[in-house]
């Protein structure tokens, strides 16, 4: 299997109606169930940072973690996890975002980052680009810069790279989906 946007697309579960009328949930699982798809999804990402001039990457829970932790480990980076409000156990900062479905509260511990640092920040993917600006508010927070918002899929009809961008955050997806492929 030659490794390409096709091909990526064809492992991403559509799941209509999930997690309420509507919606087009992008399920990864698959990805993660074909041991050669995971490979070529990572090395993708490897082959794109191994060069890349940044210190830490942060994951966002709980997909995020999935990938972010298989990049920081090959690329021999800290990982920063954050994480949904209350599940972090030492002291954290706090930032609120919205999603498709409402509000919610993004955590990081408080002393994850430095000033200096720059942040390769992953989830699985970019939608209304809520929880990944939330992400960049608290690493600027705590002093640290960030270098990219990654993802394996975007959703640009959402408007969330959009939001990036202008929030002066470049990113990178492996591949996009509009809202009308099934």
């Amino acid at each position: 299997m030659i490794f390409d946007e096709y091909s990526i697309k064809t492992l991403i579960r559509p799941v209509p109606d999930f997690p309420k009328p509507g919606v087009i949930f992008r399920d990864i699982t698959p990805l993660f169930q074909s041991p050669r798809a995971l490979r070529m999804v990572a090395d993708s990402f490897i082959q794109r940072y191994v060069e890349a001039d940044f210190s830490h990457i942060a994951a966002m829970d709980a997909r995020g973690f999935l990938i972010g932790s298989i990049i920081a480990y090959e690329l021999n980076r800290p990982l920063v996890l954050f994480r949904k409000q209350g599940k972090l156990p030492a002291e954290v900062l706090s930032e609120p975002y919205q999603t498709e479905y409402g509000e919610a509260f993004l955590e990081v511990h408080a002393d994850s980052l430095c000033e200096g640092d720059a942040v390769l920040i992953f989830d699985d993917l970019i939608a209304t680009g809520g929880t990944l600006l939330a992400a960049a508010k608290l690493v600027r927070r705590m002093g640290a810069r960030v270098f990219e918002a990654a993802s394996i899929i975007d959703l640009p009809e959402l408007g969330g790279s959009q939001k990036l961008q202008d929030a002066g955050i470049p990113t990178f997806s492996l591949t996009a989906f509009t809202l009308d492929e099934r």
